[in-house]
């Protein structure tokens, strides 16, 4: 377990996704799993990351010893959580404090309470014994070769009921070797000029060197771990997309991207924050949570444009309505088609697509207006870029793009007398000159459908046995029609290499469904690169 970091120790990114994002209401990680983020987070180039606390639960104490023997970590320090002493013991004797000795980790974070209620309270011990407590640990794992770091818990609500006491938690831990001391906003309820202020006072107050962590309760996790930088802080604390205990931890992609492109800080390996939507995402999928869309820098619509108005300035000039260059983090500048489309979106949609609207006035003119007939009818293309784009070409090209021509369709469902259920489907359409009919069963009518047509379709297009259904989700519009509802499906389809959405509008489920199986259909087959045959 190596680590040949190119950064010097003038400011620290410590991650602990591991350990206190694994918290989080619906994040359950494996052994596995803990060991697939780790590589991850090492590849993005943190400093520290913190696993767990081994000898409290088996799994920590299993990823500790198999993080030593299958990971070579090229960037981050691994980092073993415990707390100090138990009252009234020697650290050398205590079990949780040999365990983390014992886990190989070359550096530890003690968790100390600096709230004195909490002290008295939550630890049924003595002000004074809590001192003793800091500095023994602390003193203790520095004598075995460890590197230490201080976790101060509550410490800003400590600061506020008995400020005196706080720092003189501060004190002991830096004084008895304690390398950084965080100040923790257990809690999350602080805001960005209140932790400047503390953290100023206890730097000045203390000559320790300070950390921060904070918790999202206020949502303002990510300006108070910037508030703290500015006030002096040179170690900050977050997790991967925020994840944490109730509302979550300040995220480390919008804390690493500012300190980077903001205030010009040097904290990650040359070229590794291009990686970070990469990672972001990568993560997401490990915990099995979708990445959230609207995420910073890193959300898919992140540099997303819909208004018109912004689309002819981003024409001009992107920066105009960007605050940096997507491709800094790794990720896109999207333009979205909607009834807000004006001819800069559709233009420079186009070029996204690789389509080229040479100039057309007219041409784009139409697509804007028949963009915003279908949304006045319940479409939507910025969820469906698949089905956008066969709109496009249609109007680029004069005529629809076709590999099949239908004939007619249908779904039948079948109750039964016993309860169960039956659901059929048959398409008779022609392909390559062909008169097809095909009929399949599914466990639902869209389901039915959509085999029925893989039937018809994939011995003359072979292409089509790559695509799966992977999303589908239904929509219900009232009032479009007077008292009747219209129905609008979004389906999203993978061929294993991408992944695309097409959209239907219909007054029921079925035929919805039907449009955005055929669009996802030919789109799948324009991918692949086959001639249309009509």
């Amino acid at each position: 377990m190596s680590v040949t970091s190119e950064l010097d120790d003038s400011f620290h990114v410590f991650d602990t996704t591991l350990r206190d994002g694994a918290q989080r209401e619906g994040i359950n990680l494996t052994v596995a799993d803990k060991l697939a983020i780790a590589r991850h987070l090492d590849d993005f180039g943190v400093g520290f990351i913190e696993g767990g606390w081994p000898g409290a639960n088996p799994r920590d104490t299993e990823f500790f010893a198999r993080a030593q023997q299958e990971i070579t970590f090229r960037h981050a320090q691994l980092v073993a959580f415990g707390s100090t002493r138990r009252a009234g013991a020697k650290a050398s004797e205590d079990p949780q404090v040999r365990a983390l000795v014992e886990s190989g980790a070359p550096v530890v974070t003690l968790v100390a309470k600096s709230h004195d209620r909490h002290v008295e309270l939550a630890l049924r011990t003595t002000l004074e014994e809590n001192l003793a407590m800091v500095g023994d640990t602390v003193s203790y794992l520095r004598e075995q070769g460890r590197r230490v770091f201080v976790d101060c818990e509550h410490f800003f609500d400590g600061y506020r009921a008995n400020p005196e006491y706080a720092k003189a938690v501060v004190r002991t831990a830096s004084e008895a070797g304690a390398d950084v001391v965080i100040l923790c906003d257990t809690n999350g309820g602080m805001l960005p000029a209140q932790v400047q202020a503390v953290v100023s006072t206890v730097i000045a107050d203390t000559g320790a060197r300070l950390g921060i962590h904070t918790q999202d309760d206020t949502g303002c996790a990510v300006a108070n771990t910037l508030a703290a930088v500015d006030a002096g802080a040179t170690h900050v604390q977050c997790t991967a997309n925020g994840y944490g205990e109730r509302v979550g931890n300040a995220n480390l992609f919008p804390v690493v991207a500012a300190l980077e492109l903001k205030y010009g800080k040097k904290v990650l390996p040359d070229g590794h924050l291009r990686e970070m939507t990469r990672i972001s995402h990568a993560i997401a999928e490990v915990v099995n949570l979708t990445p959230s869309t609207h995420q910073p820098y890193v959300g898919v619509s992140a540099f997303a444009h819909k208004a018109g108005l912004h689309a002819s300035a981003i024409k001009v000039d992107p920066d105009l309505y960007q605050h940096i260059d997507p491709e800094q983090v790794g990720n896109t500048m999207r333009m979205l088609v909607s009834d807000m489309a004006g001819r800069a979106s559709i233009e420079l949609k186009g070029k996204e697509l690789g389509i080229d609207l040479g100039g057309d006035r007219e041409l784009v003119g139409r697509v804007v207006e028949r963009v915003k007939e279908r949304e006045l009818e319940g479409y939507t293309y910025e969820a469906a870029d698949a089905s956008f784009e066969l709109l496009l070409r249609t109007e680029v090209e004069g005529k629809p793009l076709k590999y099949f021509q239908v004939e007619s369709w249908r779904a039948i469902v079948e109750d039964r007398p016993d309860g169960s259920h039956a659901n059929e489907a048959t398409v008779k359409l022609f392909a390559k000159g062909e008169r097809i009919v095909a009929t399949a069963e599914g466990n639902g009518p869209v389901n039915a459908l959509d085999r029925a047509l893989r039937v018809a379709l994939e011995k003359i297009y072979p292409q089509l046995a790559k695509l799966d259904l992977v999303d589908y989700k239904v929509r219900i519009l009232e009032g479009v029609h007077g008292t009747q509802s219209t129905t609008r499906v979004l389906i999203s389809t993978s061929d294993g290499a991408g992944e695309w959405s097409t959209v239907g509008v219909a007054e029921n489920v079925i035929a919805a469904s039907w449009q955005a199986l055929e669009d996802a259909y030919t789109y799948g087959l324009l991918r692949a690169g086959v001639t249309p045959a009509e």
